[in-house]
């Protein structure tokens, strides 16, 4: 048997030695193969030839895209605006393993930009058609959908990807994503973190005509929290303006949602992602804008306003979703050295982009070795946990805190407390030694907080 093809009575290419319906199998493989050939062309010029820009370490082989398809697991945070085009751009990368998370039901204001999603698909999963759609689109790929809050799911099910793709549009979303990627993070003794415990994220944003890409490896460069200056704080109104003369639709519904809700529902806590609650938010503020001629107060607009969402526009998503999946793919395969680290898009005047290193903070109470904490070693445990609570960068992320010390409990909550609550009382110097790193848990927290501990006037005296 030479192995060269022939052609039968039919005029079809077989083997000589194969019987007929072995031919036709072999001859489907055959057309399967040259299909795959040719639809993964491209990546495969990536990925199986050498350049001068490819990332350190980078050795040109078929391998490499067998291993997208059949081995690399991504994470997908969200299946909105952002999401949709994320799904897409991996899938089409050649990525053959994705999960989607999305707690949120399809909405007809959705329909202009989440390409996916039908007037047909309304009230369901946007995680569950989304997958759906984009199995029925592209050939071999599996996409997983889970229909929940992010915060349900266990640190492991977050342990099991390479890559998390962020299509979120809000920052406690992201700070929560973030934190669970620093809680994997290890420090040897030495301070210098354990590149087997990175969790690697790429985070995409986008508001109206401006976007951001940026790649986010705890430990290694900026976490989120790192940059949170980045964000400029959210439009506030004055309180008098929305009591007394309201002006505005927006005025009429943060009225409700700040004053009136607190007022007449001041026990419950506000959910914006409870659909009574903004119905509720809803049908008041359009009462208040009648009492004082006010038009414009929509469902949409109620949204908008309560959540502080600025309007998408599908092609700032298609544009950072590109860019995004890019840097997924090259994370995934060094076919190419990455951005370093954050790249911004606006769209305003033009098309512009610009990319620029941020720097870790290295007092980052989330991704850094230990957060300087400065006390005087007279201070008692109870009051340095206090301290701790009401300090303006920590507070925000304690409630409860344990506080350990080595292999020593200090001070634990629960089943220890009575064991441990005679230390509160106990002077800190007598408890740790100057510049020592205490541990501190709470249950905001996914890991626990690294403090390094210096004494004040110690300090002093030294000097």
């Amino acid at each position: 048997m030479n192995g060269k093809l022939s052609r039968g009575s039919c005029g079809k290419l077989k083997r000589p030695s194969c019987q007929p319906e072995e031919q036709e199998c072999w001859l489907g493989n055959q057309r399967r193969n040259m299909h795959d050939l040719e639809r993964w062309s491209d990546i495969r010029k990536l990925l199986e030839r050498p350049g001068k820009i490819t990332g350190a370490g980078f050795e040109p082989d078929p391998a490499i895209l067998e291993f997208l398809q059949d081995d690399a697991r991504v994470l997908v945070v969200g299946a909105g605006g952002l999401g949709c085009e994320l799904l897409k751009d991996l899938a089409l990368s050649g990525i053959g393993n994705i999960d989607v998370i999305d707690m949120d039901t399809i909405d007809v204001s959705n329909l202009n930009r989440q390409f996916l999603f039908r007037m047909k698909d309304v009230g369901k999963s946007k995680a569950g058609i989304a997958a759906e759609r984009i199995m029925a689109r592209i050939e071999g790929v599996k996409v997983t959908p889970h229909f929940c809050r992010i915060e349900e799911k266990p640190l492991e099910f977050f342990q099991d990807f390479h890559i998390w793709v962020l299509g979120l549009d809000s920052l406690d979303a992201r700070r929560y994503m973030n934190q669970i990627a620093c809680s994997f993070l290890e420090y040897d003794d030495d301070g210098a973190p354990d590149p087997a415990t990175f969790k690697v994220m790429v985070d995409g944003g986008t508001e109206g005509l401006k976007g951001h890409a940026r790649v986010i490896i705890p430990g290694l460069t900026p976490c989120f929290d790192c940059t949170l200056w980045l964000f400029p704080p959210q439009t506030k109104f004055p309180l008098c303006t929305l009591a007394e003369t309201p002006r505005s639709p927006a005025h009429c519904i943060e009225y409700v949602h700040l004053i009136q809700w607190q007022q007449e529902r001041g026990a419950e806590e506000f959910d914006a992602d409870e659909e009574d609650h903004m119905r509720w938010v809803y049908d008041r503020a359009l009462q208040r804008a009648e009492q004082f001629g006010i038009q414009g107060v929509t469902w949409q607009l109620t949204g908008g306003v309560v959540k502080n969402i600025i309007p998408a526009i599908a092609s700032t998503n298609a544009i950072i979703a590109a860019a995004c999946a890019l840097e997924a793919l090259k994370l995934l395969t060094v076919c190419s050295s990455g951005i370093e680290n954050y790249m911004m898009y606006t769209g305003m005047e033009g098309v512009y982009t610009h990319t620029v290193k941020y720097e870790k903070d290295p007092a980052c109470p989330m991704c850094s070795a230990s957060v300087p904490f400065e006390v005087a070693s007279t201070d008692t445990l109870e009051k340095v946990i206090d301290a701790l609570k009401s300090d303006r960068t920590l507070g925000k992320n304690l409630e409860a805190p344990s506080v350990s010390y080595g292999a020593i409990n200090l001070y634990m909550r629960g089943v220890l407390e009575e064991e441990t609550k005679g230390n509160l009382s106990k002077a800190i110097g007598e408890l740790v030694d100057d510049g020592g790193v205490v541990f501190v848990n709470d249950k905001r927290l996914m890991g626990p907080l690294r403090i390094k501990l210096h004494f004040a006037d110690q300090a002093t005296m030294q000097h």
